[in-house]
């Protein structure tokens, strides 16, 4: 009897190998228990291991994604001089070009550590003023060219030769200087291998013979070496009669030397793309490339845009990350709660051994120590497969290793705690949920509740610290829904009582049984698992729907409409060209214009900062948005039609103030497009489609209500299309041909030549938000976040019918034997399970719901909306998702509970009675 605890004697010599043999004989006996508690040691190890595995994993690879779809602008740091002579002049033993080549070196040397880690390919490049170019090809077509020439180490494995050969490396005294010419610039101006011509600088600079050698096409026209302004690739058109073509003709070092020689000036350019480096290299990074934005190398200028890219996707980054620890917390606290239930369940199981242990002579805590060891047998191995398992995984563990210790040290000390505090006698009553609540259980409900109050207060009034963990915040769902299960659990009785008396009065013993049976359930801690499990499931779901609503308003806010066609200035007829195009059922213009000034009557600057204008024809914006399926609200104030005196105006509510301060809210003048238009403020409004978010100074005017509109009115800038099944480049073609209609209408002369005509759909600002970035990380948390509390929740609910198994076994096999039908035993188990399966789904639910409400200003989500606030709406998905999560509850409950009978014979069960 040794070997099972019971009796008095010492074990002999070796006993320590009886007592584990005994504890694994014990374990082989209780399989189904700690199989089930090993199973769920093995969930938490892995779930601690690789949840930060895969959250960095997901964040560097919406880094690299981030990055590399950025422009260059946007990946490039570019160090460079000022387009000035050389000094030295380039001459006899002074290769100057390859001089300032090999500081490419020396200037990474001295970038910031973090910066100069992070360059992922580098570039030089020396070029020298624009000149006039001049030759008998030329003149044969009547071209006006300017050109500038550039020395680019590199380009030659870039391009391959179409025609002649790269220039040479040396310039013989008296020779030509060699160039090549892009196959596009050739073919556009009339020049091939071979051709002549003559660059004449300004300045009285000695004129330059050049000989084009060599026709060359890219690689790869997206290759980096590419990627600088003007291009080496193509020849920029001319802005008007007057104006030249522009073209950049390559040439070696030694050939730009020669240029310089003739006092050309000539700048040198250092180029550096960021790209090697992690998520938490980024805030180093960004730092670096801002210090050297404010303290350049000396005689060099710094030009950068990274730093923008790389805060948005580190805020992005670190709001996904706060929300993943948000789930997590829910998560790991359900499986906590799981194992918690599990053990105790299988300490109920073994009570009369326990007991006997102790009649035996042992002592008080003999059961938790053969606990101790049959768990460890168990536990320990269990958790160290969850932590390889993790370990497979890709990414990075992030010190999660203690953690990985931690819980499989509680998971094994589970089982031995749930067998001491087993206060009750075998064979006691625990289904007496009417029963007084005892004092210090009442006490620590109300702390639950106070604590949950009080974190939920503290975190709102401090808010989140960036970039860092906050365990309050991740604390407080799982205090709410610990509070909201409390709270339930003390509500429950009461209409269960009003349900009894209702059921005491129908016919059939189904509903009474079942009522009373529901009644008298205790299950604190299968509910409390269960609320936590649906909280954090209805919270991923209701935070995702709202981003996902957010999201539409910033795609709508941009295009409201299905597709935006954006230029300089557009002919008013493109709106009808637009229209001719296939899939296009309606467009409408639109104008804007930025830093304008505000004057009065009298034409006198009011002395207010610049705003923003735009003009939009308010009934056409209404359709088009409607036809395109957008919800546009478009005030009154924008519909109204010709009217005597000034414009009504949608103004944004800060310069409204400002003009009624002013005394400039009933007139005021604002010029567009060198036309004054006199305006009131008839309507205030925080944003509008089409004007930026981060512009707070803006006046919207209708255009239909202008007395100029017309032919000879205002000229759009841009236009708003509605339809489907259009072609995104035929839009573009027809906008380009809009900007040329008015550049060559003979109303206009442009200082500068226009950009092309650019086309952004609602669908690509849509896709745009919601793809790439820390998106994957985001969508990895809700995908995880539902799956587990909907897995783990129903997991918790079989607990909850095993918990009460025993009894209603006992009890059914009583009504059996009376003439109970399997029927009428489902419908008296659905009865029961009914108010319990509910009570927990709605309240976890309801809990997950208003958690956002709670939650979202402390979270910054507005990081995945473009800097849209998230705002939570009830969804009717979620009812429709509580139901089904209900009925398959119960039919989980009905096949637990069928099993388990099975699995007690209850004919036993009757004959055996409570020692079964």
């Amino acid at each position: 009897m040794s070997d099972s605890g019971f009796g008095a004697r010492r074990p002999p010599v070796g006993g320590g190998g009886l007592a584990l043999f005994g504890a694994a004989r014990r374990v082989r006996a209780f399989g189904g228990q700690f199989l089930l508690l090993g199973v769920l040691a093995l969930v938490a190890a892995l779930l601690v291991t690789g949840l930060p595995r895969t959250a960095d994993r997901l964040a560097e690879q919406g880094l690299r994604e981030h990055v590399t779809s950025r422009p260059a602008a946007e990946r490039d740091l570019t160090l460079a001089t000022a387009e000035t002579p050389a000094v030295g002049g380039g001459g006899a033993g002074q290769p100057v070009t390859a001089m300032r080549g090999q500081e490419l070196d020396t200037l990474q040397a001295g970038l910031p550590e973090a910066v100069r880690e992070a360059v992922e390919s580098r570039w030089y490049l020396a070029e020298t003023a624009f000149s006039r170019l001049t030759g008998p090809d030329l003149a044969g077509k009547n071209y006006f060219v300017v050109a500038r020439l550039r020395a680019a180490p590199g380009v030659a494995g870039a391009a391959t030769l179409s025609e002649g050969r790269w220039p040479a490396e040396a310039v013989g005294a008296g020779q030509p200087v060699e160039v090549a010419l892009a196959a596009e610039t050739a073919r556009k101006l009339n020049l091939r291998a071979g051709s002549r011509l003559r660059s004449s600088g300004a300045g009285g600079t000695k004129p330059l013979p050049l000989l084009v050698v060599g026709v060359f096409e890219p690689v790869r026209a997206t290759d980096g070496i590419w990627n600088t302004l003007p291009s080496a690739l193509r020849v920029t058109e001319p802005a008007g009669d007057a104006e030249p073509y522009e073209m950049v003709a390559l040439t070696s070092d030694a050939g730009l030397d020669a240029a310089i020689a003739t006092g050309t000036p000539a700048r040198f350019s250092w180029r550096y793309r960021l790209g090697n480096m992690d998520v938490a290299d980024l805030r180093a990074v960004i730092d670096g490339v801002r210090l050297l934005e404010r303290t350049p190398p000396a005689g060099l200028s710094v030009t950068q845009a990274v730093d923008i890219p790389l805060r948005q996707f580190l805020d992005a980054v670190s709001a996904a990350r706060t929300l993943l620890a948000v789930i997590a917390a829910g998560m790991f606290a359900t499986v906590a709660g799981l194992i918690v239930l599990a053990a105790r369940l299988a300490a109920r199981r073994r009570e009369a051994e326990f007991a006997l242990l102790v009649a035996r002579g042992g002592t008080p805590t003999s059961g938790a120590r053969r606990s101790l060891a049959e768990s460890a047998l168990v536990v320990v191995p269990a958790a160290a497969l969850g932590w390889l398992l993790g370990r497979l995984l890709p990414g990075s563990g992030g010190g999660t290793d203690w953690l990985v210790l931690l819980a499989a040290a509680l998971a094994t000390l589970a089982l031995p705690l749930a067998t001491l505090g087993g206060s009750a006698l075998p064979g006691g009553r625990r289904d007496l949920s009417g029963r007084r609540a005892g004092g210090r259980r009442l006490t620590l409900e109300l702390l639950v509740v106070a604590l949950a109050v009080l974190a939920t207060v503290l975190i709102r009034r401090r808010g989140l610290t960036p970039g860092a963990a906050d365990p309050l915040l991740a604390s407080v769902p799982v205090l709410l829904a610990v509070a909201a299960a409390v709270l339930a659990l003390r509500l429950y009785p009461w209409p269960l009582r009003l349900l009894g008396r209702v059921a005491a009065r129908t016919r059939g013993s189904v509903a009474f049984l079942g009522v009373a049976g529901a009644s008298r359930s205790a299950v604190t801690g299968p509910v409390v698992v269960v609320v936590v499990a649906v909280a954090t499931a209805a919270f991923c779901a209701v935070v995702a729907g709202g981003i996902q609503t957010g999201r539409d308003r910033t795609a709508t806010a941009a295009v409201p409409a299905s597709a935006l066609v954006d230029g300089e200035r557009l002919a008013p007829d493109t709106g009808a060209a637009l229209q001719r195009l296939p899939g296009v059922r309606r467009s409408t213009p639109v104008l804007r214009e930025s830093a304008l000034r505000i004057t009065d009557e009298r034409g006198a600057d009011a002395g207010l900062a610049a705003v923003s204008v735009l003009l939009v024809d308010g009934p056409g914006l209404a359709d088009t948005a409607r036809d395109a399926g957008l919800d546009v609200s478009v005030p009154p104030v924008l519909r109204a039609g010709r009217s005597p005196g000034p414009v009504p105006a949608l103004v944004s509510p800060g310069l409204a103030a400002e003009l009624a301060r002013a005394g400039l809210d009933g007139t005021a003048l604002v010029s567009v497009q060198g036309r004054a238009h006199p305006f009131r403020v008839a309507d205030t409004a925080d944003d509008f489609p089409l004007v930026p978010a981060d512009v707070d100074r803006f006046v919207v005017l209708p255009w239909q209500a202008l007395p100029e509109a017309g032919p000879t009115g205002p000229v759009p800038t841009a236009f708003l299309v509605s339809g489907d099944g259009f072609d995104v480049e035929a839009l573009r073609q027809a906008g380009d041909e809009g900007q040329r209609r008015y550049q060559t209408g003979g109303s206009f002369v442009a200082a500068e030549r226009p950009r092309g005509a650019e086309v952004t759909t609602w669908q690509g600002a849509r896709e745009q938000l919601g793809g790439g970035g820390a998106n994957g990380l985001l969508v990895f948390g809700f995908a995880a976040g539902a799956a587990g509390g909907a897995a783990f929740g129903l997991l918790a609910i079989a607990f909850a019918v095993l918990a009460g198994a025993r009894a209603r076994g006992q009890v059914l096999s009583r009504l059996r034997t009376l003439g109970l039908s399997r029927r009428q035993w489902r419908g008296l188990l659905l009865v029961e399970l009914t108010p319990l399966v509910a009570a927990a789904l709605l309240t976890g639910a309801l809990t997950g719901a208003l958690l956002p409400l709670l939650l979202t200003p402390v979270l910054g989500l507005a990081a995945f909306t473009g800097g849209e606030p998230v705002r939570v709406a009830f969804s009717p998905g979620l009812v429709g998702a509580v139901l089904a999560a209900g009925a398959l509850a119960l039919a989980l409950a009905v096949t637990v509970e069928t099993v388990n009978n099975r699995r007690m014979r209850l004919g036993e069960v009757l004959r055996l009675g409570e020692g079964s």
